[in-house]
């Protein structure tokens, strides 16, 4: 990752998709997504390749657990066709989606998890989204240092990734 460029950070709670379920399933798309904000970082700005920080939310200690890549480009998010499930948008057809997906791949378990609180502690992290007061989006851009830092700080080489 020498010449790293922006990454991503994505957020989710174990109990509904966690970091093992990825590196069991090996690719799943992003589903479920519906924010606006969240679906334009996906739809327009998220390139096959691109690292991206898995972010476990919503448990007693918030954080940082993996990183993983993005492994498609943006196409039509199926749940919300779907009637029978919790994605459902009776306003999307298939002829003009309201919502996209991007696909994710497992590059590396952290060798430990970076926890919200250290994310929030360590000086060269200012200006991280996730950090921002009353950040409630589940997708979000990460600037290369601050991707860089957040590998290391989790006992990884970014440079191996």
């Amino acid at each position: 990752m020498a010449a790293m460029t922006r990454g991503w950070l994505v957020k989710s709670e174990p109990g509904a998709y966690s970091y093992d379920d990825l590196e069991r399933d090996g690719r799943t798309m992003w589903d479920g997504v519906r924010n606006y904000q969240a679906r334009n970082f996906m739809r327009d700005e998220m390139r096959v390749g691109e690292p991206v920080l898995f972010y476990h939310s919503n448990v007693g200690e918030p954080a940082v657990v993996g990183v993983a890549r993005v492994a498609s480009e943006a196409y039509a998010d199926p749940t919300q066709f779907d009637p029978d499930d919790p994605h459902f948008d009776p306003k999307s057809r298939p002829d003009t989606p309201r919502w996209t997906l991007v696909d994710l791949e497992p590059l590396a378990r952290l060798a430990r998890p970076v926890t919200l609180a250290e994310l929030r502690d360590d000086p060269t992290l200012e200006g991280l989204l996730l950090t921002r007061r009353g950040n409630r989006l589940s997708v979000m851009p990460v600037e290369p240092e601050h991707l860089r830092r957040v590998i290391e700080l989790g006992g990884l080489d970014p440079e191996a990734l």
